[in-house]
């Protein structure tokens, strides 16, 4: 029975109250190790996502996906609808890579890593501290009447969410249709673009929503990851824990009393101040195990060193540690399923890498025109034909011809030597005309090359249909 009661915990989340309703957090202002650690890399991470799309490589924006228009930049090198198989790939690496580090470290993710938790643990949470106070000052600000204390500070806080929000919206769309378009939206008369503005002003209020209401519920109740914990960890996996061998002992946790000798009284190190749970952003005790809603954000770990020192004891009565290593002091090891993803992971980096480097300067399709018959001469046999070319490289490519490679013959491309700008698409119409005596079927593949500046950059092939051969 007192087990049962003991998990009870688990059997709803620290969001909702005992009547159905929202549960609001108000976590303390973490301070530690930790934390200015996840403050650097914060840092790092929002500066690489607000200039990526502002970056330029020979032209090219560092990072775009603008999925109507078909044009993808990654790290500023051009990607078309014909490389999908790579994009496909790189997402898989990408989830192999997640899993990996969560089979070995838990949901450091969360905590360190993911867009969610950096925008409002080191930015909006941040703010609101500097407006409203920390945790006791949120509290009874929000208990008072609406006063013009309360209005003041709430409304400034609103605003100045409502303006982060609004930026943010502006960034990712320039992830997405290009940072100079959006360059020329923001200096151009904004009734031009009204559709766009509108949109913007939808994604803007979808982030304001986020990040000023729905908060912690995100982590909790939208994204699955949390629930994938409990197939991807095992004993093993390195998680923020907490050590309960140490700290609860034979009789449990026990306040602190100053003089006392808690180890004859049979109590742990655990002196239960409850500072890991008022500092914990999702409302949980990480001292009842690991848990879906736990980010792995360290705040737990900070709170409870300070007090471990203020107190005389050891520090990391919290730390990154499995539970084979709480239990049986057993150090990190690579297990076989550690060793099996590692080896998915190498395996798919090795294909995309491949596929990266046998990946062709230039996409060439060549297509009869639809409709359309061969015309025949005494002497030879003439196609018509659509062609597209597709330059992937960041440079131009001048004086691209097209030259028969399997037959003897003459290709005449409508308008002359194409012009090919970096990162775009030129297509055009030509002819194909070989002599009767070089075909020795009614229907022949073709292989055709490409050329720029007298160079031959890639090769493809077609059907040249033509009158009946009778041997």
């Amino acid at each position: 029975m007192a087990d049962q009661i003991q998990e009870n915990f688990r059997d709803s989340i620290g969001t909702i109250n005992e009547e159905g309703g929202r549960n609001v957090i108000y976590p303390k202002k973490p301070t530690g190790k930790f934390t200015n650690y996840r403050t650097y890399v914060s840092w790092f991470l929002l500066a690489a996502l607000v200039i990526s799309p502002f970056i330029k490589i020979n032209g090219n924006q560092f990072l775009l996906f603008n999925v109507l228009e078909g044009k993808y930049n990654i790290f500023g090198q051009p990607f078309w609808p014909q490389d999908f198989h790579l994009l496909v790939l790189s997402m898989l690496i990408g989830i192999v890579f997640i899993i990996l580090f969560t089979v070995i470290f838990g949901r450091i993710f969360c905590g360190w890593m993911c867009p969610q938790t950096i925008f409002m643990e080191m930015v909006f949470r941040k703010i609101e501290f500097w407006i409203e106070g920390d945790r006791p000052k949120q509290i009874r600000l929000d208990k008072q009447p609406w006063n013009a204390e309360k209005i003041r500070k709430k409304g400034t806080k609103w605003f100045i969410f409502f303006l982060i929000s609004f930026f943010i919206a502006n960034v990712f769309l320039a992830y997405f249709i290009g940072s100079d378009e959006l360059l020329q939206y923001i200096t151009d008369n904004p009734l031009n673009h009204i559709g766009t503005l509108i949109k913007l002003l939808v994604f803007t209020m979808v982030f304001f929503f986020v990040f000023a209401w729905f908060r912690e519920q995100v982590c909790i109740i939208v994204c699955p990851y949390g629930r994938l914990q409990g197939v991807l960890l095992d004993r093993k996996s390195i998680v923020v824990a907490y050590d309960y061998k140490r700290g609860e002992d034979e009789n449990g946790r026990k306040k602190f009393r100053k003089g006392e000798d808690r180890k004859d009284l049979g109590h742990g190190d655990c002196i239960d101040c409850n500072q890991c749970v008022v500092v914990c952003p999702t409302g949980i005790d990480i001292r009842n195990g690991t848990q879906l809603e736990c980010v792995n954000c360290t705040a737990c770990i900070d709170a409870c060193d300070e007090v471990m020192v203020k107190t005389g004891y050891d520090p990391g009565l919290i730390r990154y540690a499995s539970e084979d290593n709480i239990t049986k002091g057993e150090k990190f090891v690579f297990n076989t399923r550690i060793k099996a993803y590692s080896a998915v992971l190498t395996i798919l980096v090795g294909v995309l890498v491949t596929l990266l480097f046998l990946r062709s300067d230039i996409e060439a399709t060549i297509l009869r025109l639809p409709g359309q018959m061969f015309t025949t001469t005494e002497t030879s046999v003439k196609n018509i034909y659509n062609f597209k070319l597709i330059n992937k490289t960041v440079k131009d490519l001048e004086k691209v011809n097209i030259k028969l490679i399997s037959h003897e013959g003459e290709v005449t491309i409508v308008g002359g030597e194409s012009h090919v700008s970096k990162g775009s698409l030129t297509d055009g119409m030509m002819f194909i005309e070989i002599d009767k005596k070089d075909l020795k079927k009614s229907k022949e593949k073709l292989k055709i090359g490409i050329y720029a500046d007298g160079k031959l950059i890639e090769t493809t092939t077609t059907n040249f249909p033509g009158p009946m051969i009778i041997k």
